[in-house]
């Protein structure tokens, strides 16, 4: 079988042994019923939950901003957000290696930077790790290192790619 080279053979196959694990342990289940239904991130734990009916389905521990703690309100600032989003599209050929969306910034943080006569930034994602360093694992937790967004291994990033359907909500926690 032929994959893009941006796919591994690893990321095809543990989302389709999961799905298959579960189809087969627990009995007919729809496809939609192992998705995740809301994504809760709680920065000062530096902990990214996935959600279906209020129940944890996964846990990933996360590197965020470089100054993580308290709300992001202009481009630069280090700050991951708060508040409440949606995981609104994806990039598979992402530069860390596959990226979903948040809709940072809402009209409450456009109205903040406005008032504070900044640019809100944008561009705020869930996302792999970068080229080159994809070998680091959940090692890259150390630290927090991104410029705002929140970061997980590549292959957390594979479940969570599968799990999340575009369109699902995000609320990121202090």
């Amino acid at each position: 079988m032929i994959h893009p080279p941006h796919i591994s053979t690893r990321a095809l196959i543990l989302p389709v042994a999961g799905l298959l694990l579960l189809l087969g342990t627990a009995g007919p289940l729809s496809a939609a019923s192992l998705l995740a239904d809301k994504v809760v991130v709680l920065k000062r734990e530096r902990l990214l939950m996935l959600l279906k009916g209020g129940e944890i389905l996964r846990r990933y521990r996360v590197a965020l901003g470089r100054q993580p703690l308290g709300r992001k309100f202009r481009q630069g600032d280090g700050k991951t957000p708060e508040g409440l989003y949606v995981l609104d599209r994806r990039n598979a050929a992402s530069r860390f290696y596959r990226s979903l969306h948040i809709s940072y910034p809402n009209a409450a943080d456009v109205a903040l930077a406005r008032r504070c006569g900044v640019d809100p930034g944008r561009d705020i994602m869930i996302h792999g790790l970068p080229r080159g360093f994809e070998e680091l694992g959940s090692a890259h937790t150390a630290r927090n290192w991104t410029k705002g967004c929140i970061a997980v291994s590549n292959g957390e990033m594979d479940e969570i790619w599968y799990l999340v359907p575009d369109g699902t909500p995000i609320e990121i926690k202090p």
